[in-house]
């Protein structure tokens, strides 16, 4: 527990020292962050120091610093180009390296680094430092909220094989605590943020769903692996992708949210 509280604690303020600033900071933390997280997923099929995975460690920089520049046009080049790289290595190379290799270094990369960048994209926008806060509220807001509902009236198991402890009552539980945490936080800064209450409720209860999923997928990868963290940085917590599993799949639908609602 001591251990718990003291990673919670550390957790906290960097997310806020993340947020809070906005620009350069807020993309270099995120992009140290990203980089840690692909480095764990690397480490469980260990590839971690292929030639794929030095790759993505530099192309981590380079994406992040694409977004900070404000040079979104060049994403999709950027991804698509990562992908024929990988996969003129694999060729040239043939046939030292498999093809599971590649898929696994480009799907990492998308997984964590792409994923992950969402965060600073909704901090880039308009009221972005407010807004950036629904993704938390979806993700870690309805881990609560689910736990609480999930211990206390769960009988229904979610996904028994990846999570036995989740229930189906649980998820329902997270996603209205959500909304509501949203409606409370979105009364409170009814001033700083141009979107309704109401649909600020809607948001934070839509972004809790694919929060379920992202931490799901994350134990699913590691019980495929048999692996209990996927790493030890953050005490009592795990690491990178242990804490910020269910962030990774929050922060772009709450990024796309944002901008139908706005």
């Amino acid at each position: 527990m001591k251990d718990r509280i003291i990673g919670g604690v550390i957790v906290i303020i960097t997310v806020l020292i993340m947020l809070l600033p906005g620009g350069v900071v807020s993309a270099s933390i995120l992009g140290a962050l990203s980089l840690i997280g692909v480095f764990e997923f690397y480490r469980v099929f260990q590839i971690e120091r292929s030639i794929f995975a030095v790759i993505s460690y530099l192309y981590t920089f380079f994406y992040y610093a694409l977004l900070y520049l404000d040079k979104t046009s060049f994403i999709m080049p950027a991804v698509v180009g990562l992908l024929m790289l990988f996969l003129a290595i694999y060729v040239f190379a043939f046939p030292k390296y498999k093809d599971t290799d590649v898929f696994r270094a480009y799907i990492g990369f998308m997984y964590v680094a792409v994923l992950l960048s969402y965060v600073y994209r909704v901090r880039t926008l308009k009221q972005g430092l407010f807004l950036s806060f629904f993704i938390l509220i979806s993700s870690w807001g309805n881990d609560v909220f689910a736990y609480l509902v999930g211990s206390t009236i769960g009988k229904h198991k979610l996904s028994p094989k990846v999570s036995p402890k989740k229930s189906v009552e649980g998820f329902v539980g997270g996603i209205i605590g959500a909304a509501f945490v949203g409606a409370i936080y979105a009364f409170f800064m009814r001033n700083s943020i141009d979107i309704s209450i109401v649909f600020c409720a809607m948001i934070a209860a839509l972004g809790s769903i694919p929060s379920v999923i992202g931490d799901l997928a994350a134990s699913a990868i590691k019980r495929n692996n048999e692996i209990k963290d996927y790493g030890k940085l953050i005490p009592g917590h795990g690491g990178i992708l242990d804490r910020y599993d269910s962030v990774i799949f929050t922060a772009p639908i709450i990024y796309y949210l944002v901008l139908l609602f706005s």
